[in-house]
């Protein structure tokens, strides 16, 4: 049976940021449903609720040395749902009120890829793969191939490194070399030197032996200089070596048949019961109650990348000549977050702005509402349009990365597709996709087709897992 160990600075159920910690979280049951042995590695952190920080059995520890600091290393383990995870349990680095943004970032997860790979002699499983996520981990790849891999433990030990977003690369001033423990040989531009300063993602996408990333379309955009980072160049030279996955979502938790955060639960052969969570969704957020006004909705972080600019450009228009009600739901940029409340003022019986993040609500919301708008300017993969899809919610979303790859656009002479998009990263395009939107939904027997039609796709984990599955075996074999 091939031994995979996932590392991850964040899981479900555990700790979460974002969607890393759902893929992290949801993949590995998926992959052993294949035959495989996945378990998963990742920080001990102080916000680790305590009902599981008791379940956890410490199975070693030992001292590692980083620079001038010689560090305890505790490595504890918990089964959850049939999957083993372990912890590397450090009080100075990880023993904090939140996860990421510490003036230390770069040594705890300098410290957190050592400690990975000196765990492993304690734990009763040797890996064939090291599955790595994003920078957290991206020194784990350089670390096995220049320091590990003449022992016998590690010397067959492959690597594949999932890149979640690009933008997050985990760049850090050259003065820490030191204490990464490596000579003035590896700060190059073929190493980890990056316009003058270390990253750690680099080191992973030079060292690893295969590389991912979320979704098709975005493995071939991070190749080009508009969605590179800056990383286009050596992503361009590994090409042969990288692959896009898409990810899936759990669909036994998301499921509006069984989910119980919903007042009414309906499947894709009664859609139609998914008006009384909208009626109960306008009277929970204070909206007028009728089931016949069209309701967009954006669960979102308030970021410049998921297309907040161009629903600035549009939001009062739209607001002030269609009969519809807008809600949102997330946090982030003051900016985006005061437009929002801005509208809510200015519209009170058509907008309802939730400024933090609930997931019972964010449920309610892709049950009640009728379109889920996404105008990303890139999107690796997505995650909201897929649940969206799943809730009978129709997306509007910009073609770009997983959008592009999981929304097909409602073909009016067929009557084919699961949504609605746009190419170009425009307001006025944005704009006219939502009024076709809103021109359909007053064809009921058009749009329940469309409804039945984004409620039929398959966007479990399965057939994801059996890609990742071929790339092990193309690996290990």
């Amino acid at each position: 049976m091939k031994k995979v160990l996932f590392v991850t600075s964040e899981a479900v159920p555990f700790v979460k940021t974002g969607g890393l910690a759902d893929v992290t979280g949801s993949l590995p049951a998926e992959l052993a449903k294949s035959g495989l042995d996945v378990r998963v590695i990742l920080p001990k952190y102080g916000d680790i609720p305590g009902q599981y920080k008791d379940e956890m059995e410490q199975v070693g520890h030992t001292t590692i040395h980083l620079g001038w600091r010689q560090q305890f290393l505790g490595i504890e383990r918990l089964v959850d749902r049939g999957i083993t995870y372990y912890f590397i349990d450090n009080e100075y680095y990880f023993k904090r009120k939140g996860i990421y943004s510490f003036f230390d970032d770069a040594e705890r997860y300098a410290y957190f890829c050592r400690a990975v790979l000196e765990s492993i002699p304690f734990l009763d499983f040797v890996p064939d793969v090291l599955h790595c996520h994003d920078w957290h981990s991206g020194l784990i790849s350089l670390y096995l191939k220049e320091q590990y891999a003449h022992l016998p433990l590690y010397s067959s030990m492959k690597t594949v490194f999932t890149i979640h977003n690009l933008r997050y690369q985990g760049i850090f001033p050259p003065e820490i070399m030191e204490f990464l423990e490596l000579g003035p040989e590896y700060l190059t531009n073929d190493k980890l030197e990056f316009f003058g300063n270390v990253n750690y993602m680099k080191a992973a996408l030079v060292y690893s032996d295969l590389l991912t990333t979320v979704s098709p379309s975005y493995a071939a955009e991070i190749q080009q200089a508009q969605c590179g980072e800056k990383l286009d160049g050596l992503l361009t030279a590994r090409q042969a070596s990288l692959v896009g996955i898409i990810n899936g979502i759990d669909q036994e938790s998301y499921n509006p048949a069984t989910d119980t955060s919903l007042v009414v639960n309906y499947s894709k052969m009664s859609p139609k019961r998914k008006l009384k969570n909208k009626v109960n969704l306008q009277e929970l957020l204070g909206l007028p109650i009728d089931e016949k006004i069209p309701v967009i909705a954006m669960v979102t972080r308030m970021d410049r990348s998921k297309g907040l600019d161009l629903v600035a450009h549009v939001l009062d228009d739209l607001l002030a000549q269609q009969d519809i009600q807008f809600i949102v739901l997330g946090t982030g940029r003051e900016t985006y977050q005061s437009m929002f409340r801005i509208a809510n003022h200015r519209y009170p019986t058509k907008v309802s702005t939730q400024i933090y993040f609930d997931e019972h609500l964010s449920r309610q919301i892709y049950a009640g509402a009728d379109l889920f708008l996404m105008p990303s300017l890139y999107e690796p993969c997505g995650i909201g349009q897929l649940i969206a899809m799943r809730y009978g919610c129709l997306p509007i979303v910009r073609e770009t990365g997983g959008l592009k790859d999981t929304v097909l656009s409602y073909n009016e002479q067929t009557g084919q597709g699961n949504g609605f998009s746009f190419t170009e990263y425009n307001a006025d395009d944005m704009l006219y996709t939502i009024h076709r939107a809103l021109h359909l939904y007053q064809n009921k027997k058009a749009w329940y087709n469309l409804v039945r039609n984004a409620m039929k796709c398959d966007y479990s984990w399965e057939k994801s897992a059996l890609e990742y599955k071929a790339i092990y075996d193309q690996l290990t074999d």
